[in-house]
């Protein structure tokens, strides 16, 4: 694995789709959208992947898309609200990320911080189905 000179780290935008033509990942990624949708703010669903390494060719062997990107705050949001052991691997990706491309503005949201969400807009009666039990059932489908 080879890091590549800055003149050839750039991310790759991804193709665009209409808001109907979304498949999200997971359930929780739906509801963070909704309650974006809800309070006007503008965002993207996983437009940009950021290249991680290369082979000695320049081919990509490791690759980060992150799920939201808040338009107006020009930040991006990787939700992880399912199997909090990835979070590591998260994390790890993250940093890396941070490191190749040093004004990309990120945030991680593991499941406490999806979970505050819910009860700061009152919608907690949805935790069960977005990050308990029923949401891996619907995760393993």
């Amino acid at each position: 694995m080879q890091d590549q000179p800055e003149s050839v780290r750039r991310p790759i935008r991804n193709p665009s789709l209409p808001r109907k033509a979304i498949t999200f990942a997971h359930p929780s990624e739906k509801e963070f959208a909704s309650v974006l949708d809800f309070y006007g703010i503008r965002w993207e669903y996983e437009p940009y992947t950021f290249p991680l390494a290369w082979d000695e060719h320049g081919n990509i062997l490791e690759a980060f898309s992150p799920d939201f990107y808040l338009v107006d705050q020009d930040t991006f949001i990787e939700l992880t609200t399912l199997r909090q052991r990835l979070i590591r691997l998260k994390r790890r990706k993250l940093r890396e990320l941070v490191a190749l491309y040093p004004d990309v503005k990120i945030k991680l949201w593991n499941r406490k911080d999806f979970e505050w969400m819910l009860r700061r807009y009152g919608i907690e009666e949805h935790a069960e189905e977005l990050v308990g039990k029923e949401a891996l059932s619907h995760a393993d489908e």
